[in-house]
This record gives structure tokens, C-alpha cells and sequence, in this order.
């Protein structure tokens, strides 16, 4: 059907013409709602159309197959979120009036619907000011729906959609995500409600909430219905993982709940809500939010599984009682008699299936594998089985099994004899004994208790008939009062002496059947005093408090020798036994912990007794736990892929469980964090030894300090991850990382040499502190790690760098108070060291964000030394978007009030109006130092400051402005503040700024030097650079020779240039570039003038000779020039440069 569509208004027509509520029509509608779910875009059109005919009109198969369809668009549909929330508010009003309809499917399928409607349009309310009649029937759906949850004789079905659509309403009338930024556009809640919103008020909202959230709680404390209870626990993982919130109140809630208001409902029933709470519970204690309740969790998991238990035990006794008295019942009743028994009138068939699934029942239990069952439900089964019978059935049974395999019959017993009954007092019925279990650790067995049958054991056990056959001619029951024994005299016999080979066989058979009977684990809900604990004290104790060794003094050197060799045995089978318990426990770790646990708290207690009471006992405790470790380790390393897993946390917590931990356990903790396969079980154990172990805190929290400065990327992230937790707050780690990571922060910083270190300075130290400098440490104050050298080489390389600054770096996004010694100790870090931690700060600062106010704080208060730090952090803020304006005000204040790098100027230029920009562009400029990265972060000032000419419009270029076009600078103004501002500036900085001017060929074309030539020339003092660029321009541009030559330089001619030799300099110099254009103006000269231009620049006399007698104009002036010009060039000793010579020299080159 997928692939072939069908068209709906066809199917449709074709099902409307058919009877009503006809199978004919069920299938066609089936077939329309099956194209409709692969193919939903026609859904909207027919459920817009067909739902106004459903409202008041009676219960049909066409009514129920529109309000699926609707529910289905609405719920479970793949059509987009703006289409279902039109559909929802097109048919709200019907699924309003059918909230009323008298038939239950109808009304739940209705509560379903609006369940899905009311976050869609709780959303488009809340920007929707003027669709208040909407908001005003979604008010009255719900109320209409949460009435069926407390009315008690609501349909349970249409209960439990009204239990999920206040569920719904809670999750939605509760507070999310404040931040826009981090809102799910997907999880709608009051935090979208305006605050100002006009029928809408998120308190009232927020309000009602928390009440239903209330009335939740309370329907989990007093209903007896499960399948609500199962619906109000299944909704809450949603609730706690988008409403973290309410983690506290909800993990509450589930701790404090007992099964009290569920009396009288089925076992089945009751154990259906614990195990859905306790799987809550669990998913809770795993998930993000959970995990600070741990505690209270698994408290309140261990006491439901001892409740779980009991409930267990007491369903168990209550069906074998009932098993027992329908046992009885059958008894009592008489047998039937008479024709009715010989013809019985019942119907066969019945007879029939009952035998079939009679015989069903046997087939399966003959094929069913009872091995797999555990041993303590196969005996609770056997136990139950044979209470169902009375003692005579049960030996009939027994009889009858022993003829059909062939076994010789059991005479059944006989009654005892009547003299010996007579002659028995009449002892009174004894009072029934509650049965309850025995620590056999803690049994005393009594004499009257014991049967010591060496013999008759030995020859049972050999398989000798000599007992079978005096047990068949002897009675099966004597009377105590018919034997009159003497046991006055009787002593036990002493028991066999057995070698050494017998005897570890023997303890070891024992220790092989205990673990074999019950595997030593548990869980870790176990509960206390259970029999795996009783099975591994006994097995434990058995091995380590059993044996003692001989304590009698030697008599003579042969007995000292002999003493010593059963010191020695003894040691060694006690080994023996202690390896195979280690062997045993070692197969399957993470499964016999506490059996390791146990055993490891029995041998140090057991060392603490025997040492007080023999000095020379010998410990087993720090050998057997090295054993244990060096196992562990080694079973690390053999596993295939090398991996541990992440999830395995066995090793942690036998160490945590442990009564004390050597030191070089600590060492291998270290190793283990080390290795990256491995790293998992280090970190996990060095961490649960900082939170729960106060005796081992500081030298676990220093490893894992340590680790915080390896080398290894990987090692030192793990560390700083696991510490960074504690900070802030945790006290006291708190502290000691504090401490810890300011003091590896100080490394960095200058300190006294070794030479100063290797001469003798006074106890006092008086003359080691007049020699250091400012902010050096003294050696003995510095801190020192594994993974440190001890001083470091300079130049610092990057990696040695961020090996001390990378804790601080991450502690300071949490406190960033620790910016304040970062600042401080910076100034006293030398050059490289310095460039490396500004490369680094970068994430930090990222991090932190450009209106973090500690960081405004330092950098308008940052100390002398740390100003490039400011300036990195500055640029860091710049780099991929513009600075805020309360960032330009602080650089702008910074400026004005100290005297700082201009460099701080360049990130903010852009953001500042044309009057800032005119003012402090110079100063940026004046950077400028014939290098190429000033040069760079110039031209890119120039880029950010410029606009682009006008013929440049339209076309894509990288000057885009960041400010308003009315703020920017025209390509003529800077040129022209460049010549303006060339004292401020420095000559050579503005040559190098107006050459990068000239090199900016797309901004800066002939036609802007043409406007700025001009606008320079009108003013009245001209700058010394201004003839310089006039040459640079006619040099680069040859279009505009013809406007310097008859424009420009008669404009300075009249300007009487001469009188300032550095610019009369320049105009000679423009002059012979531009020549012979330049000849026309330069006939403009006084004679003077122009005498003394040609005695400068002998080279022009020919030209201008030349050009004088072609014009052939007044005879008198021509022979005057021709007067000038006819000097011998070679009498004329050359003018001195001047200072501006060279700088012209410059220019022409």
C-alpha cells in the first residue's frame, strides 16, 4: 500500500456509499487509513471537514474512524508541527463537546487528542495576544479532564488518559529553561509565557501545577488501582529528565512509598507497583540528575528489597497453606457411589482437554532442564510438593515408585509396642517453636544431639549391606525408654590421625563443596545476615582462625629444629588454603567482591588478635592484598582488547571496603591512572578514596594532583576533571586544589638561579632577599610533582607551559577570582612564557564570555607587566564579532587614563564615531616600525575604518563597514589626516602608513589622490610629506602628471613655496619626475627661483632651453631665460641635500 497511493476522496466516497457500520465499510475505511499513514499530507483536509460532523452525533464506525484519524494527525504523524497545530485549533471546540459524550471510547480518544493539542497551542498562545476564547476552552477541557481523575466511577480506561493529560499539564505549567538561548523549541513551558501577557499569567499557571503535581503524589500514596499508579510512575522519567527542578521531590516521594494503601489487592498486583518504582529508582540513581541522591536511593532500593522479600515469603506460605487444606478437602470428601460412579454423566469433552493438558503438562516437565533452576527454588518446590501430601500418600507413593524401577519394598513401620507406651509418661503437648534461621557459626550442638556412629558411618560410606541388613532386622522405631544405656563412662574416641596429603585434601574438598553449594556473591542490595553471608564468615573463619601454631617452648636444639619445621608446615598448608581461596576469588572478581571484602576484614582482624597475643605471629594481611592487587593487575593486562570497562568500579570498592591500604597500593593506583587502557580503575579508586576515606584523603587528592600536571594530555584532563568537581565547595579538597594549583601557577614566575641557590646564605635570609627581584620565589617555597622538572629551560616550550596552567585555566571557569592571580603572577613570567600563556588563555577566555565582569574588572585594573595579557583578552573578545559598546568604553577609558599600547585601540577603532576615529588613529599608525605584522594589523585598521569609494558600490569586496556609513572615514579624509598628523605620528611611521595607503589600489585610485592633492594644497601650512606623495602619486598614476603640472604646482608656485626649503626641496624634485610637463609651470617662477632650481637640477636646463625658444614668445623674455638656462652647468658646484633630500631619494627609489 506504501508504494501505491490511493485517492482519499475517492476511498472515501466509496465508503460513505456503502451501509453504515457494515464490514463492507470497516474494510474500506481500514484500507483509506492505511495509504493515509504512509502518504499523510491529505490528513489536514479531511479532518478539518469531516470533524465538525462527529460532534452530537451518535456512536458509529464512521464517528470512531474520523477521531483516530484525528488523534492520529495530531499525535503520531509525520506532518510538521505548524500543520498539527492548526489542525488542533481547528477542531478544539469539538474536542471540547465531545468531552461530554456519553460513550467512554469516544470521550478517551478525545482526552488523548487534546492531551497532544494543549502543549501545541499552549506554544502559539503564549506570542498570540488576541486569541483569548481559544485559551478560555482549553481552560475548560482541562478541568473537564482532570474531574475523571478524581471521579471514583470514571471509566478506567479514560481514567488513565486523564492521569497522562495532567501529567502533560504539569509538565508544562512547571518552570524550564529561563535562558531563550536554551529553550527546546520542542518543550514548551510557563518560561514562554511574556511577563506582560494579557490572559496568560505564568504564576497562576505555575501555581496549578505544582498543586496537580501534589494530587500525583497523593494518588501514589492512596490509590489502589495499578494500572494508574503504573501510569503516574511512568511518566515521571520524562518529568525529572526535562524538569530537573523537581529531582528532590520526585526521589522523595519514591523513598518514602509503601505498598500500605494496596492492601488487600493480589500479591501479583502489589509486586507489578514495587518493581515499576524500583526500576524508576534505578533509572533515576543512573541518570545526570539523580546522581546526588544516590544515597537516599539506595537506601530506599535495599529497603523495598527487603520488603519485596518478605512479601515473597509470605505469598509462598500462604499458597502451600492453601495447597494443604485443598489436600485436606480432597480427602474428606466421599468418594462416589453407585450407578452415577460407574456411568458417569459428565461431558467428555471436558474429560478430554483436561487429560491433553494433563498430558501437555507431563511432556513439558519431562523435556524442562530443572539443572538451570537455582538450588534454592528446587528445594522451596520439592518442600511445597511434599506438604501437599499426608505422610500415608506419601509412602504409598514412595512404595509405588520403588516397584516400578524394580527396587525391593520399605516394610512400612510398625506401631510400638504397648507396654513401653504405657509405661512412657504423658508428656504434655510442647508449644510449637517459630521457625527461624540459625547462624551456624553461632550453633552450639549438644551432647544429647550427637550420634557418633564411627563404624557403622565408615562401612555406609564404604557401600558395605552389613548396616542395610541389621537396619532390616532391627525395628524402625524403639522407644528412648526401652534402651537403658549407661553413658556415665562414655568418651569420645580421639579422631584419626590423617596425613598431610589427606588432610588439605579434606579442607580443601570442604572449602571446593562450600563454594560450589553457594557462589560466594552478591548483590548490591544483599540483604544482611543472609545465608551467602553466614556460607562466606564460615569459609573465611574456617581458613584464617582455625589453625594456630604450636607456642611450647623447645627443651633442646633438636625439638628447636623440629618446632621450626612445623612452624614451617604449618605456614605452608595454611598458604595452600589461602591460595585456593585467592584462586577461587580471583576466577570472577567483580562477582565474589564481598567475598574478598570479607575475607581480606577477617585476616586483619585476625592479625590484630594473634600479634597481641603471640610476637611472633606472622601477618597474612599485606601479603594476601598484595596477592589480590597483583592479580587484579594482572588480569588487567591480559584481557584481549586491553580495555577495561568503564562501568567495572569491583576494584574501587574493594579498596574503599578495605581496613587499611598500603602505601604502595597508592602506587599502583598512580600507575593504573597512568596508563590510558587503565586509567578507569585508577581514577575511580583514587576518587571514592577522597570522598570516603578521610585517613587516605590527602595522599589520594595529592596522586590525583599530581596526575594533574603529567604530560600526557589524556592523563591530566582525567585528573582535572576528576578534582574540578570539588571546586567550590567541597571542603576541605576545596582548599588543597586551591592551594595546590596557585603554587604550580608560581613555577612559571622568575626565580633565583642555581648558582644563588649553591652559595651560603644566613639562616635569616636576609641577603637571598635583597638579591631576588620583584614577585621571585625562594626555592624552598616552590612546589615540586613527578611529572615537573625542576626548573624550567627558557625559551619555555608551550607544552611545559600547559602543564602548569591548565588546573587553574579549568578551575577558573568556575572561580574566576583565580583570573586576579593569573593577572598578578603573569608580570612576573618571563618573555616566552608569557606567549605561551596567551596562546592558551584562549579557551578560557572564550569560555568565560566577553561580559564576564571579573575579566572587565582586570582589565581596567590589570597590574604593570600584565598589559599584553589585557591586550590578548581584548583581542580574543574581537576576533570573530564586534565588541560591545561597554567594551569600547573601557578601552576608551583605559587609553585616556594610561598610557597603553595602541594596539588595545585596534579591535574597538571600527566601533568608535568619525571624531574617536580621527583622534586616535594616529596613535595606531604610529606602530608602525618597518615590520610586517604592524604593517598588517594597519592595513586592516585602514580596511575597518575606510569606506569604499562610490564607483566600488555593488561589487563584492572584504571592506565592509561594522559601523554606520556615517561614522567611516573617506578614503581622501584618511590620506588627508595622515599628512596632517605627521609630527604625531613620526615621518617614517606616516611614509610607511601612506605607502600601505597607496598599496590599497582599490580604495584609493587616481581620481581620490587627485581630490586629496587638492585639498591638501588649499591648506595654509602644508605638510612636509605632502610633495613626497605628490611624487608617489604621479609615480603610480601617470594620469594625473597633467593635473600636477598645470594645476598643482602653479597653485604652489603662487603659494610662494620657496620660502619653506623642505618643501621648495620637493616641488624641485616633483618637477624633474614630471618633466617636461612641468616646464610650462616652472617658466612661472621668479627668475630667482627658477635660477636656482636649474642650479639644482642641472639636467633641466636643456629641456627648459629648449621649450623656452620653441614658444618664441616675447623676445625680451626668452633672452632672459635663455640667459638663465645657457649657464655652463660644470661652474656650478652642487647645493648640500638637505634633511628632506633624503627623504625625496627615498621616494623616487
Amino acid at each position: 500500500m506504501a508504494g501505491n497511493p490511493i485517492d482519499p476522496l475517492q476511498a472515501l466516497s466509496a465508503a460513505l456509499a456503502v451501509p453504515a457500520d457494515s464490514k463492507e465499510q470497516a474494510d474500506l475505511l481500514a484500507t483509506l487509513r492505511e495509504s493515509l499513514e504512509a502518504y499523510p499530507a491529505p490528513i489536514p483536509i479531511l479532518c478539518t471537514t469531516l470533524i465538525k460532523t462527529v460532534s452530537g452525533a451518535g456512536d458509529s464506525l464512521l464517528k470512531r474512524w474520523v477521531l483516530d484519524l484525528l488523534h492520529f494527525a495530531i499525535a503520531r504523524s509525520s506532518l510538521s508541527q505548524e500543520v498539527r497545530t492548526q489542525l488542533a485549533s481547528q477542531s478544539v471546540e469539538t474536542l471540547a463537546n465531545l468531552l461530554h459524550d456519553p460513550n467512554p471510547r469516544t470521550v478517551k480518544v478525545a482526552i488523548q487528542c487534546l492531551t497532544t493539542a494543549y502543549p501545541l497551542l499552549f506554544r502559539v498562545l503564549c506570542t498570540n495576544r488576541t486569541n483569548r476564547q481559544q485559551w478560555d476552552t482549553l481552560c475548560q477541557c482541562k478541568s473537564r479532564i482532570l474531574e475523571f481523575v478524581a471521579l471514583s466511577t470514571a471509566n478506567n480506561g479514560v481514567k488513565l488518559s486523564a492521569v497522562k493529560f495532567m501529567q502533560r499539564v504539569i509538565l508544562l505549567q512547571t518552570r524550564g529553561v529561563s535562558d531563550p538561548r536554551l529553550q527546546n523549541k520542542h518543550d514548551p513551558s510557563i518560561a514562554n509565557i511574556p511577563a506582560d501577557h494579557p490572559f496568560m499569567s505564568a504564576p497562576a499557571l505555575e501555581g496549578e501545577g505544582m498543586k496537580l503535581l501534589e494530587n500525583v503524589i497523593t494518588i501514589l500514596y492512596t490509590s489502589q488501582n495499578t494500572d494508574v499508579l503504573t501510569a503516574v510512575l511512568n511518566s515521571w522519567s520524562n518529568l525529572v529528565k526535562q524538569r530537573p527542578a523537581l529531582v528532590q521531590l520526585v526521589v522523595s516521594s519514591l523513598s518514602s512509598w509503601t505498598p500500605a494503601a494496596l492492601a488487600g489487592l493480589s500479591a501479583s498486583s502489589v509486586k507489578s507497583v514495587e518493581k515499576s518504582i524500583r526500576v524508576l529508582l534505578i533509572h533515576l540513581s543512573r541518570g545526570p540528575h539523580g546522581s546526588a541522591f544516590g544515597a537516599q536511593i539506595n537506601e530506599a532500593l535495599s529497603q523495598q528489597a527487603a520488603r519485596m522479600e518478605r512479601a515473597s515469603a509470605e505469598e509462598k506460605a500462604r499458597k502451600a497453606a492453601v495447597a494443604a487444606t485443598a489436600t485436606e478437602a480432597a480427602k474428606k470428601r466421599p468418594l462416589p457411589t453407585g450407578p452415577a460412579a460407574d456411568h458417569p454423566t459428565g461431558p467428555k469433552r471436558l474429560k478430554v482437554e483436561v487429560d491433553n493438558a494433563a498430558a501437555n503438562s507431563a511432556a513439558f516437565l519431562a523435556a524442562f532442564d530443572f539443572t538451570t533452576l537455582p538450588i534454592a527454588l528446587i528445594t522451596d518446590l520439592i518442600v511445597a510438593n511434599m506438604q501437599a501430601f499426608t505422610e500415608p500418600t506419601l509412602l504409598n507413593l514412595v512404595q509405588a515408585y520403588r516397584q516400578r524401577v524394580g527396587m525391593p519394598a520399605v516394610p512400612p513401620p510398625q506401631p510400638p509396642d504397648s507396654s513401653a507406651v504405657e509405661a512412657a509418661p504423658t508428656a504434655e503437648p510442647e508449644a510449637p517453636v517459630k521457625d527461624e534461621p540459625i547462624d551456624p557459626l553461632k550453633m552450639d550442638i549438644d551432647e544429647e544431639e550427637m550420634e557418633y556412629e564411627p563404624d557403622r558411618l565408615n562401612e555406609a560410606l564404604s557401600g558395605g549391606q552389613e548396616v542395610a541388613d541389621e537396619e532390616e532386622e532391627a525395628p524402625m522405631i524403639i522407644p528412648e525408654l526401652a534402651l537403658s544405656l549407661d553413658l556415665s563412662d562414655f568418651k569420645l574416641p580421639s579422631p584419626k590421625d590423617l596425613s598431610e596429603t589427606d588432610r588439605n585434601a579434606l579442607m580443601a574438598g570442604a572449602v571446593s563443596r562450600i563454594c560450589g553449594a553457594e557462589e560466594l556473591q552478591g548483590g548490591s542490595h544483599a540483604v544482611l545476615a543472609s545465608p551467602n553471608d553466614m556460607w562466606m564468615l564460615l569459609i573465611v573463619r574456617m581458613i584464617t582462625r582455625v589453625a594456630v601454631p604450636e607456642t611450647e617452648a623447645p627443651h633442646n636444639e633438636d625439638e628447636l629444629g623440629q618446632d621450626d619445621d612445623k612452624l614451617i608446615d604449618f605456614y605452608s598448608r595454611q598458604d595452600k588454603l589461602r591460595r585456593s581461596l585467592c584462586d577461587y576469588i580471583m576466577s570472577d572478581f567483580p562477582s565474589r567482591l564481598r567475598l574478598a571484602i570479607t575475607w581480606m576484614n577477617e585476616e586483619w582482624y585476625n592479625d590484630r588478635i594473634r600479634i597481641g597475643s603471640d610476637p611472633n605471629w606472622r601477618p597474612n594481611y599485606d601479603s594476601w592484598l598484595n596477592q589480590i592487587v597483583s592479580s587484579y593487575q594482572t588480569i588487567l593486562e591480559s584481557k584481549a582488547d586491553g580495555r577495561t570497562d568503564s562501568k567495572d568500579k569491583a576494584f574501587a570498592k574493594f579498596l574503599l571496603d578495605i581496613p587499611s591500604v598500603p602505601p604502595d597500593v597508592l602506587d599502583l593506583l598512580r600507575d593504573l591512572s597512568v596508563d590510558t587502557e587503565k586509567m578507569h580503575v585508577g581514577f575511580t579508586s583514587l576518587r571514592e578514596f577522597v570522598l570516603e576515606r578521610p585517613s587516605l584523603r590527602a595522599e589520594a587528592l595529592r596522586v590525583l594532583l599530581d596526575l594533574t600536571t603529567h604530560p600526557e594530555s589524556v592523563t591530566r584532563r582525567a585528573a582535572i576533571n576528576t578534582v574540578r568537581r570539588w571546586v567550590p565547595g567541597g571542603e576541605p579538597m576545596d582548599s588543597m586544589i586551591r592551594d595546590f594549583a596557585l603554587q604550580v601557577l608560581r613555577r612559571l614566575q622568575k626565580r633565583p638561579s642555581k648558582e644563588a641557590k649553591a652559595i651560603g646564605m644566613p639562616a635569616n635570609g636576609s641577603v637571598e632577599d635583597e638579591n631576588m627581584e620583584d614577585g621571585q620565589l625562594p626555592f624552598e617555597e616552590v612546589i615540586q610533582t613527578p611529572y615537573l622538572s625542576e626548573d624550567i629551560e627558557l625559551p619555555a616550550e608551550k607544552s611545559c607551559v600547559l602543564q602548569h596552567v591548565e588546573l587553574l585555566f579549568a578551575l577558573s571557569v568556575k572561580v574566576p577570582e583565580f583570573l586576579d592571580e593569573i593577572f598578578a603572577a603573569y608580570g612576573q613570567m618571563d618573555v616566552s612564557v608569557q606567549e605561551a600563556v596567551q596562546d592558551l588563555i584562549t579557551a578560557l577566555i572564550k569560555s568565560l564570555g566577553s561580559g564576564n565582569g571579573k575579566l572587565l574588572t582586570l582589565m581596567r585594573t590589570c597590574s604593570p607587566g600584565s598589559e599584553s595579557l589585557a591586550l590578548r583578552v581584548l583581542t580574543i573578545f574581537t576576533e570573530h564579532g564586534r565588541p560591545s559598546a561597554q567594551l569600547v568604553a573601557l578601552v576608551k577609558g583605559l587609553i585616556n587614563e594610561r598610557d597603553l599600547d595602541a594596539r588595545f585601540l585596534i579591535p574597538i577603532i571600527a566601533e568608535m564615531d568619525k571624531a574617536d576615529i580621527m583622534r586616535y588613529l594616529p596613535r595606531i599608525v604610529s606602530i608602525l616600525n618597518g615590520q610586517q605584522e604592524p604593517k598588517n594589523l594597519v592595513r586592516s585598521v585602514f580596511s575597518s575604518v575606510v569606506t569604499t569609494p562610490p564607483q566600488s558600490f555593488g561589487s563584492v569586496t572584504s571592506n565592509l563597514p561594522r559601523v554606520r556609513q556615517s561614522e567611516l572615514l573617506t578614503p581622501a579624509e584618511l590620506m588627508v589626516l595622515l599628512h596632517e598628523s605627521e609630527k604625531e605620528i613620526g615621518l617614517k611611521s606616516a611614509i610607511e602608513a601612506i605607502g600601505i595607503c597607496f598599496s590599497m589600489t582599490d580604495v584609493f585610485r587616481s581620481e581620490i589622490l587627485a581630490v586629496v592633492m587638492q585639498q591638501i594644497v588649499d591648506e595654509p601650512v602644508l605638510p612636509v610629506l605632502f610633495l613626497r606623495t605628490v611624487i608617489q602619486a604621479v609615480t603610480t598614476y601617470k594620469s594625473l602628471v597633467a593635473f600636477v603640472s598645470t594645476t598643482l604646482l602653479s597653485r604652489l608656485i603662487t603659494k610662494k613655496i620657496w620660502q619653506n626649503p623642505h618643501l621648495w626641496e620637493g616641488f624641485i624634485r616633483c618637477a624633474k619626475v614630471i618633466a617636461p610637463a612641468s616646464f610650462g609651470a616652472l617658466l612661472q617662477l621668479p627668475k630667482e627661483q627658477l635660477r636656482e632650481l636649474v642650479d639644482k637640477q642641472p639636467g633641466l636646463k636643456s629641456g627648459l632651453r629648449e621649450y623656452v625658444t620653441k614658444k618664441a614668445g616675447n623676445k625680451a623674455r626668452v633672452a632672459g631665460f635663455l640667459d638663465i638656462f645657457g649657464e655652463d652647468d660644470s661652474t656650478r658646484s652642487p647645493t648640500p641635500s638637505s634633511p628632506v633630500d633624503v627623504i625625496m631619494t627615498a621616494a623616487t627609489a
